[in-house]
């Protein structure tokens, strides 16, 4: 039996496909509901993958030119960084649970996309 022609592996790949997409679109949901509770409109960027952060430094209140920082090595962490603390402020949140999103991000990110409670955000002065 030739294990070249098996469609067992085709069928693997295609579920592992199907996988991947279908933990893409929830990401992309959770941060399209993170960026409407800071006030923004996510529009259909939120669903392209590099572009989806354009939505996000909007709502964060930074320039959302830094998004092409987000392709150089290293700068892309520091920058990361910036924009979570940023929203995490936005939404009410204490600034030092940017190590649970970098750490836990995918148990965090979405309890911050479906958490009903709606902390206000701390005064500017």
């Amino acid at each position: 039996m030739d294990s070249s022609s098996s469609p067992m592996g085709a069928v693997a790949i295609l579920f592992v496909l199907v996988f991947c997409l279908a933990i893409y679109v929830f990401y992309c949901y959770c941060l399209k509901r993170i960026v409407e509770k800071c006030g923004g409109e996510p529009g259909a960027l939120i669903w392209i993958p590099v572009l989806q952060m354009i939505p996000m430094f909007q709502c964060a209140k930074m320039n959302p030119w830094l998004t092409l920082l987000t392709l150089v090595p290293l700068a892309n962490l520091v920058v990361v960084i910036m924009l979570w603390i940023n929203l995490l402020k936005v939404l009410g949140r204490d600034p030092l649970m940017v190590l649970v999103v970098l750490l836990l991000g995918f148990i965090y990110i979405p309890y911050l996309a479906f958490s009903s409670e709606i902390k206000a955000a701390p005064a500017v002065a």
